[in-house]
């Protein structure tokens, strides 16, 4: 049962995403950089590391959404429908508002109602941290992952919460 409605979530995501980029990114920019350019960036660096997460997953980025890979790879939270939804709830307690992030936390809340402790620490772990949820990561690359990590959560913060 709850992999059925897991495999919906994904489903959602993989509709709603292509909606919404094409019809409330109209003037963002997109990064216009490649999975290999950034495998190409020093190990220790943030760039690399989002390369490396969207090789393990299969994965080219969204143009104009490419910030979500990034969130990804800020705060350590995987790719299964739980994880996407409580990423949502990390950057909700971070302030990011929108509408998408808004129906991603009602909907997964509604459908995956067994995660919402997962949810809830999500959230108390985005509202704890140092605002990052609007950062333009495509200039940030560059930066040690470790370090930007630093900067946005201490080590108290930043253990896993699963």
């Amino acid at each position: 049962m709850t992999l059925n409605r897991k495999k919906f979530i994904a489903w959602l995501f993989e509709i709603s995403q292509r909606f919404y980029t094409q019809h409330f990114k109209k003037k963002k920019e997109a990064w216009n950089v490649t999975k290999e350019l950034l495998l190409s960036y020093p190990e220790e660096s943030f760039g690399y590391h989002l390369g490396l997460f969207l090789q393990k997953n299969g994965f080219e980025l969204i143009p104009k959404v490419e910030r979500h890979d990034a969130y990804h790879v800020l705060t350590g939270y995987g790719t299964q429908a739980e994880d996407e939804v409580a990423l949502q709830y990390v950057c909700f307690g971070n302030g990011k508002r929108t509408p998408y992030s808004l129906a991603v936390i009602l909907v997964g809340s509604i459908i995956l109602p067994e995660y919402l402790p997962y949810y809830i620490r999500s959230f108390k772990r985005g509202k704890k941290a140092n605002h990052f949820h609007d950062y333009d990561y495509s200039k940030l690359l560059t930066i040690p992952l470790e370090e930007m990590r630093a900067m946005v959560f201490s080590e108290k913060k930043f253990s896993k919460i699963l």
